[in-house]
This record gives C-alpha cells, sequence and structure tokens, in this order.
C-alpha cells in the first residue's frame, strides 16, 4: 500500500503533520514509513491512495494458464504464502454485502484465497461461484506477479514485462510451463507463412517456439566430486545422504522402467543394503516407475524382481542413459 499525502508544516516546532484518513491509517500501524519526494509521473494523482501499477500481463489470456499453474503456484511460495499476502489487505473483497465484520479471515477458492470478514465468511462458506474464483484469480495473478518482481529487484510500482515474468520462469526451472504462444512472442518470431503443398511429403514442419526456449533452458546435473570431505578420513563417518530435486524431478517425466507409459514416481532403491529403516536411498539411486508398478514393487519386491529383473540392472540401465544424453555430467 502506498499513498500520496500534502503535509502540514509547523515550523516553529520541527513538526509534520499528515491526515491520511481512516482507510490509509493501517498503514502508518506497522511500523516504519519510507517517505519520498512526489515523483513526476504521479503529479496528476489525487491526494490519497496511490493505485497499483497497471500490469498488462494479468489480463492476458494466454499467461492464465501459467499463473493457475500447480508449479508456478508452488514456486512462488504456494497458497500458504499468497494467503499471508492477503493479510496486509485490511478491507473485505466481498463488496455485495451491506454489512461488514471488524475481523477479517482468508477463505480458500480455486485456483487461490480471498480476503473476507468473518460476516462474509460465514455467508459464502462452502460456495464455489464463478464470481469468488474470479476474485481468487485476481488475487493469485496480483501475488504472482508481485512476487516476480521482488525476486527480480524490481519496485512496486515497475510494470512487469513478458520477457522478464519468462527469465523468472527459466531461472526456476518452469521453462516447460510457457505456452507456445507466449514463447513464440518472447522469442520474436517471425509468423508461418502458409504454402499450398500437392504432397504431404512436401510439408516442412517448423521448430516449435517452447522447444527452443527449454533447449536454451537446459540444465546439466553436475556431480561434484571431494577426494578429500572430511568424512573421508573419519573412522566412522556419519552418512550423508545425497539429495537433489531437479534429478528426481526428471527421473518422474521420463518413461516407466517397466512398461515404457509415462512414470509417476521415482522409486528410490530398496533393499541392496538401501532403504533401510529410517533410511532412504540417495536420490541418484531412483527409477522412473509408474504408479502400478511401483505399488507393485513395494507390495512384493521379491517378486517384482523376478518378474521385471533386479533393481540393481534396471538402476544401471537408467543411470547409463541419463549419462549418455547429458544429464548426468
Amino acid at each position: 500500500m502506498r499513498a500520496l499525502l500534502t503535509p502540514e508544516i509547523a515550523h516553529r516546532m520541527g513538526v509534520v503533520l499528515f491526515r491520511p484518513g481512516a482507510e490509509l491509517m493501517p498503514l502508518f500501524m506497522q511500523g516504519r514509513v519510507l517517505l519520498e519526494p512526489e515523483p513526476e509521473e504521479m503529479v496528476s494523482f489525487n491526494t490519497g491512495a496511490v493505485p497499483a501499477a497497471i500490469q498488462p500481463l494479468a489480463d492476458d489470456p494466454a499467461m492464465r494458464q501459467v499463473f493457475e499453474h500447480e508449479r508456478v503456484i508452488q514456486r512462488a511460495g504456494g497458497v500458504a504464502s499468497l494467503e499471508q499476502w492477503l493479510c496486509s489487505r485490511f478491507e473485505c473483497q466481498w463488496s455485495h454485502s451491506t454489512w461488514h465484520d471488524k475481523n477479517f479471515t482468508t477463505m480458500r477458492h480455486h485456483p487461490g484465497s480471498i480476503r473476507l470478514c468473518w460476516h462474509c465468511d460465514h455467508i459464502l462458506s462452502g460456495q464455489h461461484t464463478e464470481q469468488l474464483a474470479g476474485i481468487a484469480t485476481r488475487n493469485l495473478v496480483s501475488w504472482i506477479l508481485s512476487v516476480i518482481r521482488r525476486d527480480s529487484g524490481f519496485s512496486e510500482s515497475h510494470v512487469l514485462t513478458l520477457p522478464e515474468l519468462c527469465w523468472w520462469m527459466v531461472r526456476n526451472d518452469l521453462a516447460d510451463v510457457i505456452p507456445e504462444s507466449v514463447a513464440h512472442k518472447v522469442l520474436r518470431l517471425p509468423n508461418e507463412s502458409h504454402h499450398s503443398v500437392m504432397r504431404e511429403s512436401d510439408i516442412v514442419p517448423a521448430f516449435s517456439a517452447t522447444s527452443i526456449v527449454q533447449e536454451k533452458a537446459k540444465t546439466v546435473l553436475t556431480l561434484k566430486v571431494d577426494p578429500e570431505s572430511p568424512e573421508s578420513f573419519m573412522l566412522r563417518p556419519k552418512r550423508r545422504r545425497w539429495e537433489n530435486e531437479k534429478y528426481t524431478r526428471w527421473v518422474k517425466s521420463q518413461p516407466c522402467a517397466c512398461c515404457g507409459k509415462k512414470a509417476d514416481d521415482p522409486h528410490h532403491l530398496i533393499g541392496h543394503g538401501q532403504g533401510g529403516m529410517g533410511t532412504k536411498a540417495h536420490d541418484l539411486f531412483v527409477l522412473p516407475l509408474c504408479r502400478t508398478h511401483h505399488d507393485e514393487l513395494h507390495a512384493d519386491t521379491v517378486a517384482f524382481e523376478e518378474k521385471y529383473g533386479s533393481q540393481l540392472e534396471l538402476l544401471f540401465r537408467f543411470i547409463d542413459r541419463a549419462l549418455a544424453i547429458g544429464v548426468l555430467a
């Protein structure tokens, strides 16, 4: 929240007075506030609350699937972080009520959350309407844009551009979430010209913009080698588990090691000295498995290995492939 106020100066007393009004009083109840001269671009603004910068990306239909994507929400901090951000608001977002309680809460509604007073929360509890979804969507989009501005070092008044948003997504391993139309626009690719052909063999497929972005954003997992780690000098070193969410996320996207269908889980090796009581195998020792075969393995490991082969053999083949295609380096 920002405000543009006219000061009343008592020169002899060395006191400066402001009259913010009831709407802006919460701004002065949160501790210190920043004072600065009136910027040139705000000369035409009325005294009072300064409207937030208009964000064209918030109204772009192509971006809605990006903002509502589960991984984008998680990277921004999750719905809990959204609700904490909404707690800075001191008004009920349901304007159709004639009376509002002085206490506030948040109500979750797909795809995000809504700030309500206790009275409106009691009335709307359990309801799911397009109007409520619209409020929740606007909250979600505004919150994600504010997180991107903060992470990118921009001020609250900065108008976020499409390249800046896409750069944030690439930095956070979300390049594959960028839609084709958005990637095409960001890369400034020319529109494809349509030519009539007589034979199907004459059709020349164009490269998709998303594949170009993902190829440029591709990261390689580097395994560090430390031959003189502190534990290597100990007689009985404490076990350290190697974790890498980026690698397990990639494993999850690969075909199932048993049936070749899309995997649902990265299975950590069990047995063979791994996955004992209170322990878990390193993230390097994982296999892509669909839900059916993952459940089958945990239900009866011996029967699974008799049917599909040893986990060690499957793991060796998978790590060999990961090394061969450059995912592990």
